[in-house]
């Protein structure tokens, strides 16, 4: 198995995958836990939906660079689903599920109305669960990968004390002065570019796992914000790289490998967080 993964390794795609994979693994996780203590974690599969009508919508102009379009589209949709959110006669959960779904159904309905393809069902069955785009990515989209993930990194480091406050007491961080509206709208715009990293990845109805299963399953061991994090994103890069091994000696669809891999890291925290508490007792 080890020499059949040196002879894999040897090749730039299964290189290329393999360091796109692990930096959305990780700017994936740096948010999650934010998004998951604010209740918002179905963003990430809302905005994932728009994407998904963005690219269909780039298809059917025949682009040839498809991110040209996806990425302003998301954001501009991420900065809506969180003013809507904020909205007394809209709340958060409703407008999320409103736009994920008109996002989701028109991108189909474009794909089968102006579709050159012979096949259609295939071409939505990648694009919805991942497919092996992944392991057919440019030197220069691993570029462009790269740069966006070290803003992502470098953005959370910078305003990380912000970030928490805007978490735990909104309220307070607004009474204090801080810029809260300004904070949830950077976090909003992170999130839709991780997003669109992330859809060649695992897929449009897979992304919103990489995000919220590493938070998750950190929180089953830690307390501390900071722990949970640094937890998550180790936790995020080890489920990312060894779902995408498996998938490649295995031959199986990497977005869905990646998923029960993080499922599977999930289940083993909670049980260690069981031992733990019983410990402490």
């Amino acid at each position: 198995m080890i020499d059949k993964l040196g002879m894999y390794l040897q090749y730039p795609f299964v290189r290329y995958a393999l360091i796109v994979g692990v930096l959305i693994a990780l700017c994936s996780s740096l948010l999650g836990v934010t998004l998951v203590l604010k209740r918002f974690s179905y963003i990430g599969d809302g905005l994932s939906h728009v994407a998904f009508g963005a690219m269909a919508v780039a298809a059917v102009l025949n682009l040839t660079n498809e991110m040209m379009l996806i990425l302003p589209v998301t954001v501009i949709s991420a900065v809506l689903l969180l003013r809507t959110g904020q909205n007394t006669k809209i709340k958060g959960d409703a407008a999320i599920a409103m736009i994920s779904v008109a996002a989701l159904a028109f991108g189909y309905l474009l794909m089968n109305i102006f579709s050159t393809s012979s096949n259609l069902s295939g071409d939505v069955c990648s694009t919805l669960f991942g497919s092996t785009s992944i392991l057919t990515l440019t030197q220069k989209e691993v570029w462009l990968c790269t740069v966006l993930s070290v803003v992502v990194v470098v953005i959370f480091v910078l305003f990380y004390n912000k970030i928490f406050a805007v978490t735990f007491d909104e309220d307070f961080s607004k009474a204090t002065g801080t810029n809260s509206d300004g904070y949830n709208l950077l976090i909003a715009v992170v999130i839709a570019v991780i997003i669109v990293l992330a859809m060649n990845l695992v897929g449009s109805l897979l992304i919103s796992a990489l995000v919220i299963f590493p938070a998750l399953s950190a929180m089953r061991i830690f307390r501390n914000f900071k722990m949970v994090t640094v937890c998550s994103a180790v936790l995020s890069v080890i489920c990312a790289l060894a779902g995408m091994i498996i998938s490649i000696l295995a031959g199986t669809p990497v977005g869905s490998t990646i998923v029960a891999v993080d499922a599977a890291a999930f289940a083993a925290c909670h049980m260690a967080g069981m031992i733990k508490g019983g410990v402490r007792k």
